[in-house]
């Protein structure tokens, strides 16, 4: 995919199978062109993509009725109704006057916003756009669902609220869904599988729950005293240990090991430990270490 003579997605290969799915990345790193290339609103330099089964391409009027997309900005027509706006938005995506009219009170009730279906949308507020957004995605039943940044600006509250339809979403298993955010907090509480982008490729995918079966301990030390030795004395007991510079020490730990070994080590090197901090990585770290790879 190139943008005049710049390059923005580089020979992508994946295959995408996970109930709900998040896309990271720092800002550039080609999240927004992937998803619009997907929507067919770009056309990709080289190369095509299918959703179930579907060519973008070939069978773009196909595609669109499978998928529903919530973008991050603000797309509503400020004089319509919320229901009249959600109901021209199932038409298009191919569902019939009436049934996009019943469908859209449906989805409207089910975001929460029954009580203001009939309201224009410019007296919204960006809580309540949000959830006309996210109606709007949802009201021809589609079999994947993108999110762009679906909490983006909302109060803790409003917050919840959306996080509760995502989870709602994903457990009804009516369709998959691919979550697109920079809070790494809403992916963590909601995804099961993240792809991280890095300069339009894939530096990163895995299955979230078989990273935290399988994500070691490790103790963060930050030690006061000779340490000449310390990280070689870690090792010998089990420890796979590296040293970052002034005192500090990070040690991944085998299984069944006890941090009072980790004591009686620096005991018997007259070493003070001034801090230990014993942690899992996080998904904020999995994203680190992609960065930084």
């Amino acid at each position: 995919m190139h943008f005049g003579e710049r390059e923005i997605l580089k020979s992508l290969r994946i295959v995408l199978s996970g109930r709900i799915i998040g896309l990271l990345g720092p800002n550039g790193a080609g999240k927004s062109t992937l998803i619009h290339t997907l929507l067919g609103f770009c056309a990709a330099s080289s190369g095509t993509a299918r959703i179930f089964g579907h060519n973008i391409r070939a069978e773009a009027d196909k595609v669109r009725t499978l998928v529903g997309y919530m973008p991050e900005n603000d797309s509503l027509i400020a004089d319509m109704t919320a229901v009249s706006f959600v109901r021209m938005m199932g038409e298009l995506s191919g569902l019939t006057e009436e049934a996009a009219l019943e469908r859209a009170h449906e989805v409207l009730f089910y975001v929460g916003l029954g009580e203001a279906r009939y309201r224009m949308l410019g007296t919204y507020s960006l809580g309540m756009r949000q959830l006309a957004k996210l109606a709007q995605a949802i009201v021809h039943g589609p079999r994947l669902l993108i999110l762009d940044e679906p909490t983006n600006g909302l109060d803790p509250a409003a917050r919840t609220r959306m996080i509760r339809l995502i989870h709602d979403m994903k457990d009804s298993g009516e369709m998959h869904l691919l979550l697109c955010s920079h809070l790494l907090r809403d992916v963590e509480e909601t995804c099961e599988d993240a792809l991280i982008l890095k300069q339009g490729r894939i530096v990163h995918y895995s299955n979230l729950e078989s990273e935290r079966r399988t994500n070691k301990r490790f103790v963060e030390i930050q030690t006061h005293g000779d340490d000449a030795g310390f990280a070689e004395a870690l090792s010998a007991i089990g420890c796979e240990c590296s040293a970052a510079g002034n005192g500090r020490f990070k040690a991944v730990l085998p299984e069944e090991f006890e941090l009072r070994e980790i004591y009686r080590v620096a005991a018997g090197r007259d070493l003070q430990l001034r801090r230990l901090n014993y942690r899992r990585d996080t998904l904020e770290d999995i994203f680190m270490k992609a960065m930084e790879d």
